[in-house]
């Protein structure tokens, strides 16, 4: 396949990270291919988020204005692995931004998260194009307050948990600074 030598992705990367990270601009930049000194080259975005108020509004126009042109973008709240399937099948790099808050609508959607997880693990082993997951990192901080935030915490990393394990690279992001924690070779 022309495009996995176009971009040297592995078939599944995990970028982690806490908020205001850089964990969504280094996921577009190897998504894209700036990365690795490449002009921009097609892409495709999941965008799990929901424009709920302006301050959300907001920040996906900001982010869609930063990816630019080459990018296609599809928006999908809760049936993340049909869409995987269907973003594939042009070929390109995919990129999900963010597992954290699919996970949040899937919760206020009152949807089986381990049901829904195993099929977006399921979906992966069919999947030609390299695919990119953004997601928070939320068990380095204050242990939540309430009993719904411990909740989503431990229920954010039981999902972190369940995506590493399949992914080939694993990167976690503070300060803008990539740490790679895990790089399986893929051959």
């Amino acid at each position: 396949m022309e495009h996995l030598g176009t971009y040297p992705l592995p078939p599944v990367s995990l970028v982690l990270g806490g908020a205001r990270s850089g964990k969504s601009t280094h996921a577009e930049n190897l998504v894209s291919g700036i990365m690795f000194g490449a002009a921009p080259r097609p892409a495709v975005y999941i965008a799990t988020a929901e424009p709920g108020d302006v301050e959300m509004a907001t920040r996906i126009m900001a982010h869609r204005a930063r990816r630019g042109a080459n990018w296609t973008t599809m928006e999908e709240p809760l049936k993340l692995a049909e869409t995987l399937i269907k973003a594939n099948e042009n070929g390109h790099p995919i990129l999900v931004d963010c597992l954290t808050l699919w996970l949040s609508n899937l919760i206020h959607a009152g949807i089986d998260i381990d049901e829904a997880t195993d099929e977006l693990v399921t979906a992966l082993a069919g999947l030609a194009s390299p695919v990119v997951f953004v997601s928070n990192e939320l068990g380095l901080g204050v242990v939540p307050e309430t009993p719904l935030g411990r909740s989503f915490r431990d229920a954010m990393g039981r999902l972190n948990m369940r995506m590493a394990g399949p992914a080939h690279r694993v990167i976690f992001m503070t300060a803008g600074l990539p740490l790679v924690m895990k790089d399986r070779p893929t051959r």
